[in-house]
């Protein structure tokens, strides 16, 4: 533990698996205290277990009584909140306009946007009170490579993306100087629970059960590296501590370099 965290007061929104949860333990490491909030019972139940110390909510980020509930337990428990995560997300699957049936649009855009866009407006409206009370508020939402490059996800994915690109200008924007905010856009990672739409009959699909994921994932990208939410926690961390005070309305991409041509290789 280098200690980049210590005396931060952290609620991470949608702890239970993936990269949230290795934001809660990248945190925990750094000399953080963190409350989450974790939509499944299950995984909120396994995060109470394992981390004692953590105070977990579970119930639904795209509500503002979830919210306001877990802003409460954390300010409880800390006495205050100096940095908001938010890592919600639900995927499509690479689905297309010309695959869409019209009849589930309206369903599935609502099923896309609300945990994607709406629960961080949520997140944000109600832990902005506590952040701005803490004089070095940072908040931290997860974009994605979706919302960089065509073709990383469906058509109702990349616009959900995008408009986390939107959230993070316009809320660094009218949140300075009191508190700064920031993105982690992500390529793919290793491990991850990310399910489908339901209206789509993708609820049960998980995108860290992909067949040969690793490999897919490492060739894709100039590092030829396959990351986890372990290695991507760690831009979180950044963001979160004091060392990036003087950054906001900017974005980390941990994505292996997929925006730069492959190296060739050297005879």
């Amino acid at each position: 533990m280098s200690g980049w965290l210590a005396g931060r007061r952290a609620l991470v929104v949608g702890a239970g698996s993936g990269i949230g949860r290795a934001v809660v333990d990248a945190f925990l490491a750094e000399g953080a205290r963190v409350a989450v909030l974790e939509r499944d019972p299950d995984k909120g139940k396994a995060l109470a277990e394992a981390l004692p110390d953590v105070p977990v909510t579970v119930g639904d980020a795209t509500t503002r009584g979830a919210n306001d509930a877990a802003v409460a337990a954390a300010v409880d428990a800390f006495g205050g909140l100096d940095v908001l995560v938010s890592c919600v997300g639900i995927f499509d699957y690479y689905r297309s306009i010309e695959d869409l049936d019209a009849d589930l649009l309206d369903t599935a855009f609502d099923e896309m946007f609300h945990p994607n866009v709406k629960s961080l407006l949520h997140s944000v409206k109600a832990a902005l009170p506590a952040l701005q009370e803490s004089g070095s508020g940072a908040i931290v939402l997860t974009e994605s490579t979706s919302a960089y490059y065509a073709g990383r996800g469906g058509v109702l994915y990349l616009a959900s993306k995008f408009a986390v690109r939107g959230l993070v200008t316009a809320l660094a924007h009218d949140l300075a100087p009191g508190v700064r905010v920031n993105g982690v856009a992500p390529g793919g990672t290793l491990n991850t629970d990310l399910r489908g739409l339901p209206s789509l009959g993708l609820q049960a699909r998980s995108l860290g059960d992909t067949p040969n994921r690793a490999a897919e994932m490492a060739a894709r990208v100039p590092l030829q590296v396959a990351l986890s939410g372990e290695d991507h926690a760690w831009s979180y961390v950044f963001l979160a501590s004091s060392r990036a005070r003087g950054i906001t309305g900017t974005t980390v991409h941990p994505d292996g370099g997929m925006g730069v041509s492959a190296p060739k290789k050297r005879s």
